[in-house]
């Protein structure tokens, strides 16, 4: 009998415990660590909330890239009719709500047939429409603004790419981690400006449409749906760029019209250096962005890759020519001779050319003689004026922003070079080479369009900016970017004044090789080229850059086509149509 006793008593402790044991779990589950449960911090009251909650994600939070008037540059905004999937299982008005809309009842009832997330109809409304549809007040029916992906990217190579990347969110946000303000799969930007600016355009709060259900997924009545989205005034920032939407698609609608494959353009405001259009090829995939073409990745923008530009590079040798007097107003070059001394073949000859004649039809021999004659007595002659016209270093933004020192606006902009190899300043055939733009030369294209808007300005050196702010929600001020000048020497005003006769007389002369643009109705300066990259296979670089209008400059642009064939390249077309374009844009 004691032995009976005893066992009872022992059954009983045991599960005294094990109900303790019990509550003491229900303790931590449902006050203790709610917030963090186990080594992997489950937050389990959001978890619950998340079972027998039903919600659309209205804007993911992360700040926004918008143009210089404020028009998103990313996304386009459309009246949509969302639909929950709880209605499948209720009667609710859809003649009614299909009858505002203008679809037919069935469309829609197809549409929620075994959803399990809302259902989203692209159709778009009026904004009298969804009006309507909210004032019938129909539970899981709903009018809202919705943001939608461009079908077209614009500027995607500068603006760049956000995504998952669990990698750099341990590397820069180990802290935002810890405490809770970001998650491992919080989206952050991995290339372009998405990348630069990414700590002031991390989200604080996705923006949602959230509605209770029940254990069977059915609304649970009495309770509206409701909306969740910070309540900070400030965030999210938006990035307000330099770009012009609809500049940035004319470029854009350009290049794909002539289906320029690899290369791209880009526009600047000539009197605040300001970009206002930029768009590089090939589009980047978006499934591998990081996936090599000819290469390079096709996130990487050859407008910030330094490209062989062949007889652009004569702008360099005729402005150090000019300013270190070695032009003599009659003297003539044997433009039948090549950069070597040799004849060239009889449809290249040109025959004797003054300067000016030689920069507008550009003949190879005059700048190499130049150059050879100017290096004698200063053997760094084209290092220093490239450096002058800013070709050499990066032409980017660059500054201390708040804790950020050295702050580039473009991000994996890369430095030009005129020589790899100092002692082919002592070889003639390397400096002839290297006059036109050949052998070693290589130039962002970004860094040649501001080249021409240095000479466009009569010698004034400036950075490039693509951002003039940071702005908050409420539109106020976060940071602003001053304009900043380029270091180093620039050429003097005499010497921009003589060059910018000579990028006029490439269009304005009769066998100019800019003569196409005579027809404009802008006038163009500028100056052709075309870089040989595979003599065998007859690979060039073609390129044409300018300003415009050329008495009264405005715009400077470079188009260039990498890696092409010069009897195929759309550069001239392109740049054409561009200015013509922006033409239109101005006078409408």
């Amino acid at each position: 009998m004691k032995i009976i006793h005893k066992r009872i008593y022992i059954t009983l402790i045991f599960i005294l415990l094990l109900i303790s044991g019990l509550g003491a779990r229900l303790v931590q589950l449902q006050l203790v660590s709610t917030e963090s449960f186990t080594d992997k911090k489950i937050n389990l009251i959001e978890g619950s909330v998340k079972q027998r909650t039903q919600e659309m994600v209205v804007d993911d939070g992360r700040g926004k890239f918008e143009d210089k008037n404020g028009q998103s540059l990313t996304s386009i905004t459309h009246n949509r009719l969302v639909l929950f999937p709880f209605l499948e299982k209720m009667k609710w008005p859809v003649q009614q709500v299909s009858e505002i809309v203008g679809m037919q009842p069935k469309e829609l009832t197809n549409r929620l047939a075994n959803a399990k997330t809302p259902v989203v109809i692209t159709k778009e409304l009026s904004h009298a429409q969804v009006e309507r549809i909210n004032a019938l007040k129909v539970p899981g029916v709903f009018g809202i603004p919705l943001k939608d992906e461009r079908p077209v990217p614009l500027a995607e190579h500068l603006i760049g790419l956000e995504a998952q990347s669990k990698q750099i969110i341990e590397e820069k946000y180990s802290d935002k981690l810890k405490n809770g303000a970001i998650k491992s799969t919080t989206p952050v930007g991995i290339s372009g400006m998405q990348r630069a600016f990414d700590e002031f355009l991390l989200p604080e709060q996705e923006s949602k449409l959230l509605y209770h259900v029940d254990r069977l997924g059915g609304p649970m009545f009495g309770i509206d749906v409701k909306y969740t989205g910070t309540a900070n005034p400030y965030y999210p920032v938006s990035v307000r760029t330099t770009l012009d939407l609809s500049a940035q698609e004319l470029v854009e609608n350009t290049l794909n019209h002539y289906k320029l494959k690899e290369g791209g353009a880009v526009l600047i405001d000539i009197k605040n250096n300001k970009v206002i259009a930029m768009a590089s090829r090939p589009s980047i995939n978006k499934k591998d962005p990081f996936k090599k073409q000819n290469g390079s990745d096709s996130v990487e923008n050859r407008l910030l890759t330094p490209q062989t530009p062949g007889s652009i590079f004569k702008t360099v040798t005729a402005a150090a020519a000019l300013e270190q007097n070695k032009i003599q107003p009659s003297f003539t070059y044997n433009c039948d001779k090549s950069i070597y001394g040799n004849n060239v073949e009889e449809d290249h000859q040109k025959g004797q050319l003054t300067f000016e004649e030689s920069f507008a039809q550009s003949c190879n021999a005059t700048f190499a003689q130049l150059a050879k004659e100017m290096i004698i007595s200063n053997p760094n002659i084209l290092e220093q004026y490239a450096d002058k016209l800013g070709l050499i270093q990066p032409v980017g933004w660059t500054g201390d922003v708040f804790h950020f020192e050295h702050f580039k606006q473009f991000l994996g902009e890369k430095s030009g070079r005129v020589w790899t190899n100092e002692r082919e300043k002592k070889v003639p055939n390397a400096v002839a080479q290297t006059a036109i733009g050949q052998l070693d030369v290589k130039v962002t294209p970004l860094a040649v369009a501001n080249m021409m808007a240095t000479i466009a300005r009569g010698g004034e050196k400036k950075q490039v900016k693509a951002v003039d702010a940071l702005e908050y929600k409420n539109n106020t001020s976060l940071y602003t970017f001053k304009e900043h000048e380029l270091k180093g020497d620039t050429i003097n005003k005499a010497t921009a004044a003589s060059m910018q006769q000579l990028l006029k007389g490439v269009v304005q002369s009769e066998k100019g090789t800019g003569r196409r643009f005579q027809t404009l109705p802008y006038e163009v300066a500028g100056k052709s080229g075309t870089a040989e990259i595979n003599v065998k296979d007859d690979i060039v670089n073609k390129w044409f850059a300018g300003y415009f209008p050329a008495d009264d400059p405005k715009y400077a642009m470079v188009v260039v086509d990498l890696n092409t064939k010069s009897a195929i390249s759309p550069t001239n077309s392109v740049f054409y149509d561009i200015v013509k374009g922006m033409y239109d844009l101005n006078t409408r």
